[in-house]
């Protein structure tokens, strides 16, 4: 796609001991909107965001747009998770990564796997989360109503009408953050953005415009 530059790199964080594999798309006229951090699940990798054109798509609108493969995932299976400190961790790893990146304030979409980074990072450093984009992340039932309605960072709660596990439970917490709209996406599981990319795409980028 013209107007569009993809790289790939590595970035170290003091947590992880390895480099951590990204993959990057940005406007060759350079970012003008909002920065955005994609994470991913169990059994997927920053290649899922590139095959389904999420990067370019994201780029194609003027965004910065970071496809990080977590710990000992993709292409980032030699990074070890990150190191002990307690209940810390998590949300200073992702706080890490994104000065390593020199992202600034960010927006995050988290599926699945990723809510155990995402939700303490958010909660943790809400100043750094200008956005957040939970896809039927896991932990969300180990955060409280309470400190979900302490966060004030727009959400954009996605998920499959398929997906009636994580999708629905995911929903019944995060449906206490103040500030969220819900998209549920009609005949789609699990990863419901690479069920139905066209619907996913024009959701995200609805959400960012209207930040």
């Amino acid at each position: 796609m013209s107007g569009v530059k993809l790289t790939e790199g590595a970035a170290s964080v003091q947590l992880c001991a390895g480099p951590l594999f990204y993959r990057q798309a940005e406007p060759e006229t350079g970012p003008s909107g909002l920065s955005v951090l994609l994470l991913h699940g169990v059994r997927f990798s920053s290649e899922n965001w590139l095959e389904i054109g999420t990067l370019h798509a994201l780029a194609g609108a003027g965004h910065r747009a970071v496809a990080l493969d977590l710990p000992g995932l993709g292409r980032s299976k030699a990074a070890a998770a990150p190191a002990a400190v307690g209940e810390l961790a998590p949300a200073l790893f992702l706080k890490q990564v994104c000065h390593a990146l020199d992202l600034g304030p960010v927006a995050v979409v988290s599926p699945s796997l990723s809510g155990m980074y995402s939700l303490p990072f958010l909660l943790q450093h809400g100043d750094l989360v200008k956005a957040y984009v939970p896809v039927a992340p896991i932990c969300t039932e180990k955060v409280s109503a309470e400190q979900y309605r302490t966060v004030q960072t727009p959400a954009l709660i996605v998920f499959g009408d398929q997906d009636t596990q994580l999708g629905e439970l995911s929903l019944s917490n995060l449906k206490h953050l103040p500030n969220h709209r819900v998209v549920v996406m009609k005949g789609a599981g699990h990863p419901c953005y690479l069920d139905d990319p066209e619907t996913w795409h024009k959701a995200l980028l609805d959400f960012l415009q209207a930040l």
